[in-house]
Formats: C-alpha cells, structure tokens, sequence
C-alpha cells in the first residue's frame, strides 16, 4: 500500500510538472498551395525557426514556462479564403498571427484580426494600406510599396530608359506598387508611354505586350508575382521586344529565373525591400541555420517572418503575458537586433528605416545591381 501511495505521488508531482508547462499557440497565413506556395512555405519555415529556437532556449511568462507552437493555415492568395482562415485562427485561440504573403489577403484578414484583438505582423505585404487602417496592433517587418515604387520608378527612369510601359496584376500588391512606380517615373523625368494590366492567374501576355511594342519603350515595369513575370520574359523575348525589364519582390525570386529560362538576360532588374541576405546582419547565419533545418534555400521572405516572430514573442516576454490584451501595445515598443537589422516599428506600424535594394541578372543569378 505505501509503494502505492509513494507512486501515485510522483506520478502526480509528473503530472504538475506537465500542467505548469503553457502551450501558446502563433498562428501563420500564407498560401501553402498553388503557385505561389514556395514564398508561403518560406514565411511558414522561417516562423517554425523561430519558434523552434525560443522553444530551445527556453521562454518563462507570468512564471510558468511556455511551449510555442504553430498553427500554419493555406490561404491560397486569395481575399475570400484569407478572411476565412483569419477567423479560424481567432476561433483557434491563437495569441498571435505572422502573416499573410500578399498584401490582397493581408488587408480583409487584418480587419478580422483587429476585430479579435489579435496582433498581426505581416512578413511580406508591403501596399501601404495594411498599415493605414489606424489599427493598433498590426504591423510589418518589411518596407512598403511607397519605399519599394520609389526605388523602381527612379531607378527605372534614371538608368534604364525615359520611355516606360507598367504592366500590373491588378491585385492589392501589383496595382498598388504599380501607382507608386508611375509617381516616381514621372517625378524622375521618365515618360510612361502605356499602362496596362492582366491577372495573377494570367499566362498569356501576347496581346497586352504588342500594344507595347508598338509605343516603342525602353523599358517594361512588371507588378505582380513570379509566376507571370517568368512567362511574360519569355513572350517580351518571342515578340522580339528589346526592353529592359525590372518587377518588384513578388518576382525577385529564383522561381522567375527557372520559368522565364533563356529569355532572362542581364537586361533584367528587380528590387527587393530590405538588404540582400548576405548583407543582413544576421543574414549569413540565418541562412546556415535555414539550410540545415529545412534543407532548402530562402526564397526571400523567411528572415522577415522570423523576425516577425520574434517581434511578437519579445513583445509577450516584455508584458510577461501571451495574452494579447496585456501584450499588444509592447509590440510598437521592441527593439532588438533581428536578422534583418534593428526590428524597430514606427507609428503607423512598418518597420523603421526599411530599406530598398535593386538587383540585376548575372551570370545565372541575380546580383546587386550598380
């Protein structure tokens, strides 16, 4: 009877020891399917990161000691399923949410998200609206559209050609960016000689490329993603189009250069926000610890979900809760040194000091441009 009792006692203290571990639940958004699920599973990748290296270290909120765990929903780039993920994390009880990719997504989500008091930092979605709802607690890690459409339509205008054509997907990212590119096109003496627009579902460009061509421009400006860029390259190339081309983050990825195959030349550009990897501060390291835990490369956003990540778990380590009433307002406070450089917001909620970098295709890849 004693040995009994004496076992049933530690099996209890096990027990205990079990319940004073509280499981804290991130959840992430971004489309998982379809052809643009490698840039979602690289904000997914980098968010189970860090998650895994706080896990490691060991977080301890309001005294007890906190399991990160992450609940990854497929919201397919598109508006109507992102609202319906948004719900599913709120009604999950997640504390927090890293995402979505695209700013069409982000933005309906967003609503929900503040709806249900939980904060959202979106590694990717850079169209300024997302953080011009006056919403307390939503935030981004990467620069926006008005950085990024700077950055092109000058770089366009001054160094590639005065005679420019814009193309967008007519999506919240695309056309967005596109409105910013044709300000800074205009503001840098550049001309634009045609707009036109297609979908992000879109395969067939041939029309829209030889009403192009026929206003003789210098350069074409591509908004949208890489899964258009790629086989408009290869129809610019058909058409016997010379052009520059340049397009922004959603096609500054390795994907563009398998689809658009021979037809990208180092007549191609693209910008990304932030610093290339190998500039990050933490971007070397990052990459190696990436490599080795998912065996894979970044594609371009997974430094900005692992910093978003860490935003918010710094914010619940600051308010010593997960609770995201008591932890929100620490996230408009953090300031640490992240992958991509001091993680800072500002008012409105984007990160401080993003930066822009522009790229050009060489030698099978893309390189800092000049």
């Amino acid at each position: 009877m004693k040995h009994t009792l004496v076992a049933l006692a530690v099996l209890g203290l096990g027990a205990s020891a079990v319940h004073a571990q509280e499981v804290v639940k991130l959840g992430t958004a971004a489309p998982l399917t379809g052809t643009q699920s490698h840039l979602g599973k690289d904000i997914e990748n980098g968010v189970r990161l860090a998650i895994e290296e706080y896990n490691a270290k060991g977080v301890t909120l309001g005294g007890k000691k906190v399991k990160f765990e992450v609940q990854a929903e497929d919201d397919q780039a598109d508006p109507k399923t992102a609202t319906t993920v948004a719900q599913r994390l709120v009604d999950s009880g997640v504390k927090g949410v890293i995402g979505h990719l695209n700013s069409g997504a982000s933005i309906p989500a967003s609503r929900i998200y503040n709806e249900g008091g939980i904060p959202q930092v979106s590694p990717a979605s850079t169209n300024p609206k997302l953080t011009q709802q006056n919403f307390k607690a939503t935030f981004r890690t990467i620069a926006n559209d008005v950085q990024q459409g700077l950055a092109i339509g000058k770089y366009a205008a001054t160094k590639l050609g005065t005679k420019i054509a814009l193309i967008d997907d007519r999506t919240a990212y695309g056309q967005g960016l596109a409105d910013e590119v044709e300000k800074a096109v205009k503001a840098s003496g550049g001309k634009l000689v045609a707009r036109e627009f297609t979908s992000d579902k879109a395969t067939d460009f041939l029309s829209i490329l030889t009403r192009i061509k026929a206003q003789n421009p210098e350069v074409i400006v591509y908004s949208g993603m890489d899964t258009q860029a790629g086989p408009m390259l290869k129809q610019i190339k058909q058409l016997g189009l010379n052009v520059k081309f340049i397009t922004g983050d959603g096609a500054c990825t390795g994907e563009v250069i398998k689809l658009a195959g021979d037809a990208i030349t180092g007549n191609t550009f693209c910008t990304q926000p932030g610093l290339p990897l190998d500039k990050m501060p933490g971007g070397k390291n990052f990459n190696e610890r990436f490599k080795k835990r998912f065996n894979a490369d970044v594609q371009i956003y997974a430094p900005y979900s692992y910093d978003a990540t860490s935003a918010i778990i710094e914010a619940m380590k600051a308010a010593n809760s997960s609770d995201p009433a008591k932890y929100a307002a620490s996230i408009a406070k953090v300031n640490f040194p992240g992958v991509i450089g001091t993680v800072a917001f500002d008012a409105k909620g984007d990160i401080k000091d993003g930066a822009v970098t522009v790229y050009q295709f060489k030698a099978g890849k893309w390189e800092t441009a000049n």
